[in-house]
């Protein structure tokens, strides 16, 4: 199993220096700081293998070699099917795609459902087919006391109109982690389909098509230490049956049938060598159980630093926490504010000590509001495979003399 210092070692990012002060990368959940073989997999694509596909010579079939390679390692990743892997430019493009193809037969009568504590990547794509097909979006409460769904008012909002549920898996702002297995199943009760966000879930818990029995999930590699782009994970004949707007020329069968014009070539590359660098934390020949092995000591080092980071503002005068407090279901990443400061302020001073935070309201913008902190937002702090406690001291001690 390597060490966190065997991981820090691989990301060059962290020899930054500003200010004086070596920097250290609590913007996990905005987008990682990425790996050396992930880089160089994808420079050695683009020197050495660039081309566009199924044509008849070298370059062109490695390119094809490369993209199938990459859907089996992504299947790998999500326990699905590289047939059932599609690519594309994020997780929102990829939404609003699949959003507009799906209610093309949907209309007035018809009800999605979407949650407060979502991203509004998962909300937006939903409540565009308000006005281009009628269709009414019923949206479940968050408890701002908790940071949780209200799931009672879940059961009460899903019913025998519902065509879909889109829930996301854990929650940018607050780190939530919802039980997104048992909420696919009353949808399922209901006949309705399953879309999820494992956009924040994917870095800190692996992906489980098949037991969180959902039909479509949408996740983003820059998120796990890839580049800038995005997948998606449907049944295959879901996918196949879905009218998504498409080239006539175009393949019709899943999964390209979802992915327009050329795609990303290189970034497909990448996203499968980021899935390789976490498999490589524990290491093995199986590529699923590695990466089973891996997330589970992460998630243990998570825990631990997020304890850490939790009890230690909770003892600053000023501080205020929201979420789930450590030891609930949720990630490691936590938000907070501070008494008579903004939340700008607070992340400028502590980028002036090399401390790297995000604030605002992460496009998680309901969930800002419900708790009562719209406009300023919230500051956010995000533990990654490469923070350390030593990082998390300073931290405190930075945000303890503000």
């Amino acid at each position: 199993m390597k060490t966190v210092a065997d991981i820090r070692a691989g990301f060059p990012a962290l020899a930054r220096v500003h200010a004086g002060h070596p920097v250290a990368y609590f913007d996990g959940p905005g987008g990682t700081q990425v790996p050396r073989p992930m880089v160089e997999a994808m420079s050695e694509y683009l020197y050495h293998h660039n081309a566009n596909t199924h044509w008849a010579y070298p370059t062109s079939a490695e390119t094809d070699a490369l993209i199938a390679a990459a859907r089996q390692t992504m299947a790998d990743f999500v326990n699905g099917r590289a047939d059932e892997i599609a690519f594309g430019q994020n997780m929102t493009s990829l939404t609003f795609h699949l959003a507009r193809g799906l209610g093309r037969v949907w209309g007035p009568g018809d009800e999605v459902v979407v949650t407060e504590l979502d991203h509004h990547a998962n909300v937006a794509p939903w409540h565009a087919l308000a006005v281009d097909r009628g269709v009414t979006v019923r949206t479940v409460r968050m408890r701002p006391e908790t940071g949780t769904l209200d799931w009672d008012d879940l059961e009460r909002t899903v019913g025998p109109r519902t065509k879909l549920l889109a829930i996301g898996a854990a929650s940018n702002a607050l780190g939530t982690i919802t039980d997104v297995k048992a909420a696919a199943a009353l949808a399922h009760a209901h006949r309705a389909l399953v879309f999820v966000d494992a956009v924040h879930y994917a870095p800190h818990q692996l992906v489980d098509v098949q037991d969180l029995d959902c039909d479509f999930l949408a996740c983003s590699a820059y998120k796990f230490y890839g580049p800038h782009i995005g997948l998606l994970w449907g049944r295959r004949a879901l996918i196949e049956a879905t009218d998504v707007p498409r080239l006539d020329p175009a393949p019709q069968e899943s999964p390209e049938r979802l992915e327009t014009g050329t795609q990303n070539h290189e970034g497909i590359v990448g996203a499968a060598a980021a899935v390789d660098f976490l498999a490589a934390v524990a290491g093995g020949a199986a590529r699923r159980a590695a990466l089973t092995a891996s997330y589970a000591e992460l998630h243990r080092r998570g825990e631990a630093l997020l304890a850490q980071l939790w009890n230690g503002l909770e003892k600053i005068p000023g501080v205020t926490l929201y979420g789930p407090r450590p030891g609930e279901p949720r990630t490691p990443t936590l938000s907070f504010t501070l008494k008579g400061h903004s939340t700008t302020d607070v992340a400028e001073q502590l980028a002036g000590k090399g401390l790297f935070v995000s604030n605002g309201d992460f496009y998680a913008a309901t969930v800002i509001e419900r708790l009562g902190q719209s406009p300023d937002g919230v500051v956010r702090v995000g533990a990654s495979c490469y923070s350390k406690a030593e990082e998390v001291d300073r931290l405190l001690h930075a945000v303890a003399v503000l």
